[in-house]
């Protein structure tokens, strides 16, 4: 029952986001490409990368665990968001534009997890 995983609202959004924050990360301190830089861009290409997995199994039940793992990657990119702009490496507006791209990414893949696990129930 694989799934074309590009077909997916919520595997677009959390793939445009990775292509922001990849943008928006080369202007980070030097000294932050193994620390900080490394880990969002690793949590957040994690995200569309757990979709595009877990699209390929066979059951909605596996698909339900790489939702649930990309659902806590997208956590981990929030914290990281905000750390970047507390740190100062993000701008208001920059921290603003990814912070509602992270909303509505996040958003769009609890509506999957609740439909695929709807799904998963009624089987």
């Amino acid at each position: 029952m694989a799934r074309d995983f590009r077909k997916i609202k919520a595997w677009q959004l959390a793939d445009d986001l990775v292509l922001r924050v990849y943008q928006l990360s080369r202007q980070f301190p030097a000294e932050e490409l193994y620390g900080l830089v490394s880990q969002l861009r690793r949590a957040v290409a994690s995200v569309p990368a757990n979709i595009a997995e877990g699209s390929n199994r066979s059951s909605n039940r596996e698909f339900l665990q790489f939702l649930y793992i990309a659902s806590g990657s997208m956590a981990e990119v929030e914290y990281f968001l905000h750390l970047s702009h507390r740190l100062g490496y993000l701008r208001d507006a920059e921290y603003d534009q990814l912070e509602e791209a992270r909303r509505q990414s996040a958003s769009t893949l609890q509506g999957l997890i609740k439909s695929v696990k709807a799904q998963t129930a009624n089987r």
